[in-house]
């Protein structure tokens, strides 16, 4: 099965085919980050206008690569074997979602293919699929780590999710970029250079001095305003080199994350651990996880760190192993999309 992708939640415009939900075809990624950096954050008025500048040609360039790569004659072959468009619907900035569902919907029309709409925080956990070798046994417990998202997700099968619990207040990509921010290392989506910054310590000389939100709770929540609000008190005392404070910050948020997931893996008796969203990209995070994972015998599974930021490539696969297709007419948007709720 032939699935052509669409993804635009946020400051991404992405196109990608998908064939039998693991195998990339190819893929197609345009950003208008470079235009958010000058403010220190997501415009999103910014964002849709670049998205209405971006998804025809997007799509175009991804139609071209498929051709290519199938070796087509043309590119009305290349239509005539899609089988299915899916579309994120949500979660996401409203405006933006608008451009890349209506232009689904154009294209479903166009092709006269079914239109699938895929739940972007679904779509991430797929990322663990696409061009893996490896068996993904399930159930499995998802921890799903973004700028905007912390979820831990038990899956019994596709389309089956149990929630576990989330973060009551801060996502934990958030709280690095707020964290980088008060260091000084960046205005914008600052979390990957908080890590680089970190790697620079050689001994963690303040481990223990930032609080580790929740941890010994006996559930699967989480809170990170307490320590990003602890790290501004830190740096404001301007007593510690910042790629120490870094580091401590680093190794609070990753313990919390790890501790809280190993013990939803023991208490389901699961055999797979899986991340998804932005930060599963941190180095030390996926290290920490394989570690603590490994002395019980579970299979930790991370997707490839291209595939851990907003792209149609895990939209595409979502879509082929939780097909839901409905008439065009009827998918909508909805920027408020939980990881739970029905489409």
């Amino acid at each position: 099965m032939i699935i052509f992708g669409i993804e635009t939640s946020c400051d991404e415009t992405a196109a990608a085919v998908v064939e039998s939900g693991t195998r990339e075809i190819c893929s197609v990624v345009a950003s208008s980050k470079e235009f958010h950096e000058k403010t220190g954050g997501i415009v999103p008025e910014v964002a849709a206008r670049k998205q209405v500048e971006f998804i025809t040609p997007v799509i175009s360039e991804c139609f071209e690569k498929y051709r290519k790569e199938k070796e087509f004659d043309t590119l009305e072959d290349c239509y005539r074997s899609v089988d299915a468009v899916a579309v994120t619907v949500g979660p996401g900035l409203i405006g933006s979602l608008v451009v890349g569902v209506e232009a689904a919907k154009a294209l479903s029309l166009f092709l006269n293919k079914p239109l699938i709409p895929v739940n972007h925080l679904v779509g991430h956990i797929y990322g663990n699929f696409v061009n893996n070798t490896q068996e993904l046994l399930l159930p499995a417990v998802v921890l799903l780590v973004s700028g905007g998202h912390t979820d831990l997700v038990l899956m019994k099968d596709h389309g089956n999710f149990e929630y576990l619990g989330g973060t009551l207040d801060d996502a934990v990509g958030e709280a690095y970029d707020k964290v980088a921010r008060l260091l000084g290392l960046s205005k914008y989506l600052g979390g990957a250079l908080l890590s680089k910054k970190a790697l620079e310590c050689d001994e963690n000389t303040i481990k223990g001095l930032l609080p580790r939100p929740m941890v010994d709770q006996d559930n699967f929540d989480f809170s990170f305003s307490g320590l990003k609000t602890a790290s501004k008190r830190i740096i404001e005392l301007n007593q510690y080199p910042r790629e120490v404070i870094a580091r401590e910050f680093e190794e609070a948020a990753v313990e919390v994350l790890v501790k809280k997931t190993i013990r939803a893996a023991r208490k389901f008796n699961v055999k797979t651990i899986m991340l998804g969203g932005g930060v599963s990209a941190n180095i030390h995070l996926r290290e920490e996880m394989k570690k603590e994972a490994d002395k019980l015998g579970i299979s930790t599974q991370v997707p490839p760190i291209r595939l851990c930021t907003d792209n149609a490539v895990y939209i595409a696969s979502a879509a082929y192993f939780n097909n839901k297709s409905v008439g065009y007419e009827n998918v909508e948007v909805n920027p408020s999309l939980g990881i739970m709720d029905k489409l």
